[in-house]
């Protein structure tokens, strides 16, 4: 199963939610992540927390949501909006008819402050998410239809 994390910039919730997936799923799920608008980096804060938490950044980039929705990309199972910006953007039509799920958080690279509370959001954010990941990763996945598996993944934000 493929599953798609949209966020505005690509630069930290998202990125997030795909390090975070892929590094918890063992292979049973592949995660990706991009936007209509992607900055262009991953927010140095972001790649902090999962050095931190000892994930891997590796390949981790930011990156256009037409990479996904082209012809030779993997077929998404499910795209999750993390952000209600991109929640609010009109998506490309993705191949399959994916389910679709919004679990707004908020923007911890929006958090004014010093250096400390900045990383502390960008913190609290990877907490939210590895939350929901546990969670979804509970769930019997492989067995759920696609209105149930929307429903779960709803009932996880």
């Amino acid at each position: 199963m493929n599953m798609l994390f949209l966020c505005t910039g690509n630069s930290a919730r998202s990125i997030l939610a795909e390090a975070l997936l892929n590094a918890r799923a063992a292979g049973r799920l592949t995660a990706y992540s991009a936007d209509s608008h992607p900055r262009g980096a991953v927010h140095p804060l972001a790649l902090e927390v999962l050095h931190t938490c000892k994930l891997e950044t590796a390949g981790l980039r930011s990156k256009s949501w037409d990479e996904f929705a082209a012809a030779a990309a993997p077929h998404m199972d499910v795209v999750i909006t993390v952000c209600d910006q991109a929640a609010a953007e009109s998506c490309p039509l993705w191949p399959g008819a994916p389910v679709k799920v919004h679990w707004g958080l908020p923007d911890p690279a929006a958090v004014q402050g010093d250096g400390q509370e900045k990383l502390a959001a960008f913190a609290a954010t990877f907490t939210a998410l590895e939350k929901r990941v546990e969670m979804l990763l509970s769930l019997p996945l492989e067995h759920l239809s696609p209105e149930e598996l929307q429903q779960q993944l709803r009932a996880l934000a």
